[in-house]
């Protein structure tokens, strides 16, 4: 592929689009496949496959910068052993049980997902479904009181049932956030608590996709697809500090309903342009 000032805004474009999607429960890759269905990447499908998934590791380093003394298990003082925490140790204990699903289900079919769902039809559908029902759970939730309050709260049964919540993102404009939220939600864990393991779940979770992806692309990538694969990363890290810091503040006073309306709103406008084109 050719690289070039054009080709470089694009890329700038879609690790925005990445940067903003990633956490907000609205669904990053089907932001970016709706991008580029209509401002297309001048790339190879199989890059382009491989582009769209390790993109995210930009996203994903901006949690472990944000959330790195919650994430890290170890502690070390000043003339003193390094110290182990051990609520920390549970939680990501919890995480490896909420992957198994996903991992099982995305091993055996992600092949054929790719090759039949990722098209606008199927991801505008998935943007109007997840979205009425992120408004049907959050009216449903006005008058129950979470059960499960913070993050150390939740259980290895809540934890496993949150990641099979997490399998229904394996199709395209789902959202993995907004399926482990919405999960969490009709369990009864609070938006914040759900908000913080959705985070700590997508750290495995896009580590371990990433890394079958470059493998089967191939390590023997051109300086051209090294540099868009790193600006696509770059941008997104960065927007992502930023979002995370806004959905965090934004959750302890609002709800879920205003990204189900933008979910509706979006699919109902990719089907438009569909016909119209």
């Amino acid at each position: 592929m050719e690289l070039d000032f054009i080709e470089i805004l694009k890329v700038i474009l879609l690790g925005i689009v990445e940067g903003v999607t990633e956490w907000l429960p609205i669904s990053s890759t089907g932001h970016m496949l709706i991008v580029d269905e209509f401002v297309k990447l001048n790339a190879d499908e199989a890059f382009k496959e491989m582009f769209f998934v390790v993109i995210q590791l930009g996203a994903i380093l901006a949690v472990v910068l944000l959330f790195w003394k919650k994430m890290w298990p170890f502690t070390l003082r000043k003339n003193e052993k390094p110290a182990i925490r051990k609520d920390i140790f549970s939680v990501w204990f919890k995480v490896v049980v909420a992957c198994v699903p996903g991992a099982v289900v995305t091993l055996l079919f992600d092949d054929w997902i790719e090759a039949h769902l990722h098209t606008p039809p199927v991801i505008a559908a998935a943007l109007i479904l997840y979205g009425i029902a992120f408004i049907a759970v959050e009216m449903w939730n006005k008058k129950r009181t979470p059960k499960t309050e913070t993050l150390d709260d939740i259980t290895y049964k809540t934890a496993l049932l949150i990641g099979l919540f997490q399998v229904l993102s394996i199709i395209p404009g789902t959202s993995r956030s907004g399926a482990t939220i919405i999960g969490a939600l009709i369990i009864g864990v609070s938006r914040v608590a759900a908000a913080e393991f959705t985070f700590f779940l997508a750290v495995p979770v896009m580590f371990g996709l990433s890394a079958i992806k470059i493998l089967k692309f191939g390590l023997d990538f051109t300086s051209a697809e090294l540099v868009i694969l790193l600006v696509g990363m770059v941008v997104a890290f960065a927007v992502s500090v930023l979002v995370i810091k806004f959905l965090m503040s934004y959750i302890k006073k609002h709800d879920f309903k205003a990204f189900g309306i933008y979910r509706i709103v979006l699919g109902l406008l990719v089907l438009l342009l569909l016909g119209v084109r």
